[in-house]
């Protein structure tokens, strides 16, 4: 079994009041918490480094198998919906006429028709779909994150991952996972593995209005039940990694230089291991500020105006659009939220939401993606999977109370599709099936864990991995096989 030796235990350390004092130092550079917040997934050493990386594309409220990547055109009217299936560049293979963009590059991307899992809630498969456990762990708490929930995917890959051009391992964006309530949505941190592995959020998308609403702004945002609605001043940029205001890069530059001679002066002192690890986090800051790498990496509004045309001048497709730039800088695991939270949820209107709001932006801004990476000569070496919470139910209704009158579908852990591109996916092909009504796999199920054990195997992470806790206790990485059929 591969063990990390430097990784293997996660410590605590007490900190006294000398320790404090010689720790409180950083405050000279005027960095905050804030910026450390997605450096300390970095550990001393890593498995081999190897040019894999992962974009993980996350449907929150769960795409509707039938309406986009599985149609039923012989089942039932109310199974098979309103939207006609479309041939695509693969022989056989039929999606929603709503993906037309997607139809014409099949070559390059597969699908998995029959993943499957137990739960129709949505915290509940948010932590599964997100961790790639199907079994919820004890004390499971959906309505808020817990310190004994599974770690995320991306929280895994910040633990074992190495750390390349002074970015993290693993980012999220371009927000977190909040629900209408407030509340955040549970499987999106570390959990059991401590906070300091929570995946670097990059929290881009920027409203300035409280209304719920949902979608690819500003082009395709809307109220699930009263059609489009944008919100106001509405802004997608990153926040920037700089200094504080009026520290201009020569005084920053000054202030390192100040703080390396207190730390020649501080010689004296004792070295322990807290100092030591803080003190590397802090340089991980200073080389993010002064990183122009780093900068470019996250301004999608600088880059070439027809590529983002092409992606879409929409949250959906500057996420996506950053995301491969993040790949391209050096980060190995990307989730990109392609809407807010439950922004898929169709449980009413669901047609009209789907054909005006939700698949257009998403069939230009993911096949762009699939492009532009393969005209980089990237997408060999990067896959990109995209996936929701769960499916939805074979039959149409109108549920009551429902305030538009038009009908949807229900939640469905049953059976969903899987989307996969590129990291040496075999392009035009279909693993699984679902029944006649696509309620259920006919063939080939696939589990969370294997989707993870997929993802995995993409980032070149050995299947013997593990983690260790405080206690010295090992976790496996895997807990299950990749999905077998998906590589040439």
């Amino acid at each position: 079994m591969l063990q990390r030796t430097s990784d293997a235990v996660v410590n605590h350390p007490r900190t006294s009041r000398r320790q404090a004092i010689q720790i409180g130092s950083v405050g000279i550079l005027g960095l905050g918490m804030n910026h450390l917040s997605g450096l300390q997934s970095l550990a001393k050493e890593s498995p081999p480094p190897s040019a894999k990386s992962v974009i993980y594309i996350f449907l929150s409220g769960g795409l509707t198998q039938h309406d986009s990547f599985d149609p039923k055109p012989d089942a039932p009217v109310d199974v098979r919906g309103e939207f006609a299936p479309i041939a695509t560049k693969t022989p056989g293979v039929q999606v929603c006429e709503h993906l037309p963009m997607l139809a014409q590059c099949s070559d390059k991307w597969a699908l998995v028709r029959s993943l499957t899992h137990t739960s129709n809630d949505h915290s509940q498969g948010h932590h599964i779909m997100l961790t790639g456990r199907s079994e919820l762990p004890r004390g499971f708490r959906g309505s808020e994150p817990a310190s004994t929930d599974d770690p995320c995917i991306a929280s895994v890959a910040n633990r074992v991952m190495p750390r390349r051009n002074n970015l993290p391992p693993a980012a999220v964006l371009p927000e977190k996972l909040v629900h209408v309530s407030g509340r955040t949505i549970p499987g999106q941190f570390a959990g059991v593995m401590g906070a300091q592995y929570d995946p670097w959020f990059i929290e881009a998308s920027q409203f300035r209005s409280s209304q719920y609403i949902h979608g690819a702004f500003p082009e395709y945002g809307f109220h699930r039940w009263e059609g489009l609605t944008n919100p106001a001043e509405y802004r997608f940029e990153a926040p920037r990694l700089e200094l504080q205001q009026g520290v201009l890069k020569n005084h920053f530059r000054a202030r390192t230089a100040l703080l390396q001679d207190y730390q020649r002066q501080r010689a004296v002192l004792d070295r322990v291991a807290s100092v030591e690890s803080f003190d590397r986090f802090r340089q991980q800051a200073i080389s993010m500020l002064t990183a122009e790498s780093v900068h470019q990496a996250l301004d999608v509004h600088s880059a070439d105006s027809r590529l983002q045309d092409r992606y879409g001048r929409n949250s959906f497709g500057w996420s996506l659009l950053m995301a491969r730039q993040l790949v391209q800088a050096g980060v190995r695991m990307v989730q990109v939220n392609l809407g807010n939270d439950e922004s898929w949820d169709t449980h009413e209107a669901a047609f009209g939401n789907l054909k005006n709001y939700l698949l257009p932006p998403t069939d230009r801004a993911v096949s762009a993606l699939i492009e532009d990476l393969d005209g980089l000569g990237l997408l060999e070496d990067t896959m990109i999977v995209m996936a929701g919470e769960f499916g939805r139910t074979p039959k149409i209704f109108t549920f009551q109370g429902a305030q538009s009158g038009l009908p949807g579908r229900d939640h469905w852990g049953a059976v969903q599709t899987v989307f996969f591109a590129g990291g040496g996916v075999k392009g035009g092909h279909v693993v699984g099936a679902s029944d006649r009504m696509g309620g259920y796999p006919s063939a080939d199920p696939q589990t969370p864990e294997n989707m993870a054990a997929t993802i995995y195997h993409a980032l070149g992470l050995p299947p013997t991995i593990a983690w260790h806790d405080d206690l010295n206790r090992p976790h496996q990485v895997y807990h299950d096989e990749p999905i077998a059929g998906l590589f040439s």
